[in-house]
This record gives structure tokens, sequence and C-alpha cells, in this order.
């Protein structure tokens, strides 16, 4: 009994000092994480008002957010009476494991950043990355996120999306069709012309210029092949192909042209 009234002030006045501490640590981590956000949104609104690429406002707000919450951290933990230079030390052989342990998410990382650079494309654009062809959607520190055109969300580890070709049917803004069509070999190849010409200029989606062709590309064994050369635009493209095969099949039926079915001719030889 003697032994506790002995060390109880000492423990009592610990307990009080290392609660205190505790309870300051916990207010700078809430208070500093609620900073933090406001400045990192603050920052990420007026990247947007100055007309900066979405994109790139968003990945500069995650970065600006990630380390000033780690500063924040670091700051709490300090008032526990740990010593931050040896926490950032610790901190520092612990990034070095991480890192080696990590190679594949440093190198998304990495990717990113040159995404952000080099801008091989941008958010609402429409690409072909990774074998997948969407909207670009949001693009952050280690993903890019597509929009597929049944409207399937698929996020792509930014090493692979960078890895191999890019295709970006947005950046020139207008898109070709290449659609093929085969007529009959007995048909009018200029009156074919013609009629596949006048049904696709008359859909909304096709542009006046460039200006639609229509050209013999294959003299095929049951059909004469044309290939059909409408443009339109980058966003309209999935649409306006459907449209203009139905408009041709339509306009070649109205004019009697007809699209031949695979055929054989069969002889039969009478040895008898």
């Amino acid at each position: 009994m003697e032994y506790i009234n002995t060390y109880l002030p000492l423990i009592q006045e610990n307990a009080l000092l290392y609660g205190v501490n505790f309870i300051k640590a916990i207010a700078i981590f809430i208070v500093g994480r609620w900073i933090v956000k406001l400045i990192s949104k603050a920052i990420g609104k007026g990247m947007e008002r100055s007309g900066t690429d979405p994109m790139l406002s968003r990945f500069v707000t995650n970065i600006v957010y990630a380390l000033m919450l780690t500063f924040v951290i670091i700051a709490a933990i300090s008032q526990l009476g740990v010593q931050t230079a040896s926490l950032v030390a610790i901190l520092g052989a612990a990034g070095l494991a991480v890192g080696l342990a990590l190679q594949g998410s440093l190198a998304n990382f990495a990717a990113g950043v040159m995404a952000i650079i080099f801008r091989p494309y941008n958010v609402g654009d429409v690409v072909e990355v990774a074998g997948h062809t969407g909207q670009v959607e949001e693009v952050d520190i280690f993903t890019t996120t597509l929009r597929l055109p049944d409207k399937t969300k698929i996020i792509i580890p930014n090493g692979q999306a960078l890895e191999g070709p890019i295709v970006n049917f947005t950046e020139a803004g207008d898109r070709r069709m290449d659609l093929s069509v085969g007529i009959s070999y007995d048909a009018d190849i200029q009156q074919a012309r013609e009629v596949i010409l006048k049904a696709i200029v008359a859909s909304d989606y096709v542009l006046d210029s460039p200006a639609p062709s229509v050209g013999v590309t294959e003299l095929a064994d049951n059909s004469i092949n044309l290939t059909v050369r409408p443009w339109a635009k980058a966003s309209d493209h999935p649409a306006a192909t459907l449209e203009l095969l139905e408009r041709i099949k339509v306009a070649l039926d109205e004019a009697k042209i007809g699209i031949p079915y695979p055929q054989r001719d069969v002889h039969i030889y009478n040895h008898s």
C-alpha cells in the first residue's frame, strides 16, 4: 500500500500529461485534416475557374492533399512525445521497403505523371487504351477510368494505359467511317454510288466537309464491294454507323439493287 501511495502521484501526473497530449494530438489531426480538405478544395476550384484541364486539376489536388495530410499526421504524433526526426527516418526506411514491395504501383504513379505532362488524352476524350474503347472519365494518381459505350465503368492502371498504343478519336474532332457494302455483279456501279451517296448525305450525322465518298475496293467472289467513307463527329460515330448502314440497305432495296448472298454454281454431269 505504501508502494502505491509513493508512486500514485507520479502516475497521476504522467497520466494527466499524456492524456492532455493525446487529446491535443487528436485535435491537431481532426482540425488539420479539415483545413487540408478546405485548402485542397480551394486549390481545385481555383484551377477550374482559371480554365485548367479537369484531369490536371484533380491530379494536383490529390497530390497536395496527400502531402499536407502527411505533415498534419507528423505534427499530431509529435504531440505524443515522439521525436519527429526519428519518425522521419523511420518513415523513410519504411517508404523504401514499401516502394520495393509496390514497384507496380509506383510505375502506375509515374505513368500518371507522364499522362499529365504529355497529355495523350484528356477527360472527356474517346480513346482506345489497353484494348478498351471508351470515354475518359477520370485520370487519378494510379489509374485511368473509362466509361464504355454500354455505360460499363472500367478502371485501368496507368502503367497499362500508357504501355501500348493509344488511339485518341476525339483529338481531331471528326472521325471517318469505313463502311463496306457489297452489290451484285449485275448492278450498275454508278447508280449504286449515287443511291448510297444520296442516302448518307440525308443523315444529320454526316458532315458536309470533308465530303463523303463511295468507291470500289474489291471484286470479290460473290459481289462488288464498295467502301463508303462518310465523316461524323467523333462523339456521334457509334450512332452514325448504325443509322447509315440501315439507310444504305433501305435505299438499295428501293432502287432494286441487290446485295448478293454467297453462292456456288453446281454442275451435274451424267456419264451414263
